[in-house]
């Protein structure tokens, strides 16, 4: 399968698996709008763009994924920085859900560190952790809060990157 394929391929089950969630909530009391700082009176953000986003995201995350035929070993970093945002998400959303503030707190936090750990500004890694938080936040919420924790991410390893490669000490040049 080639590369676009591959991504039109993932674009399309993505729309297919946020079709389904937004028809489940359509025949459940109807298509949740999540309102700005949980007031009525502030704009909402309707669960639709999910429609726009989550195809995106997939279409994007499909660019990492490892050619046909690769070593087993070379799907291992993208399927942990899908996988880890992932199951951190749908922890945040069940403990937001199960309305356990301290244990909301403790997963947010958790993924805070992790992320200045790991790369979390890679597609894939923001592509788990909305899929993760979807189903009790939409996906607008999730994407606008994975890409300030991906560029939080990505600025402070190249810091610290940066401030290694300082703190080394020079070796000397030897001539021959």
């Amino acid at each position: 399968m080639t590369p676009p394929s591959r991504r039109l391929l993932l674009a399309a089950l993505a729309l297919l698996a946020e079709g389904l969630h937004l028809g489940w909530e359509a025949l459940h009391g109807g298509i949740v709008i999540h309102h700005l700082l949980q007031r009525a009176d502030m704009p909402g953000l309707h669960n639709a763009w999910g429609l726009l986003i989550v195809p995106a995201l997939a279409a994007w995350a499909a660019g990492r994924l490892p050619r046909p035929g690769a070593a087993p070993r070379a799907w291992w970093p993208v399927a942990l920085g899908f996988a880890l945002p992932l199951l951190l998400g749908g922890a945040l959303s069940l403990t937001f859900g199960l309305q356990a503030q301290a244990a909301t707190e403790a997963v947010f936090f958790s993924l805070l560190l992790l992320s200045l750990l790991l790369p979390a500004h890679r597609p894939e890694s923001l592509l788990g952790f909305v899929l993760g938080m979807s189903w009790t936040f939409g996906a607008l919420i999730p994407t606008a809060v994975g890409a300030v924790i991906a560029v939080l991410s990505w600025l402070l390893r190249g810091l610290a990157r940066r401030a290694w490669r300082l703190a080394r000490p020079v070796r000397p040049v030897r001539r021959a």
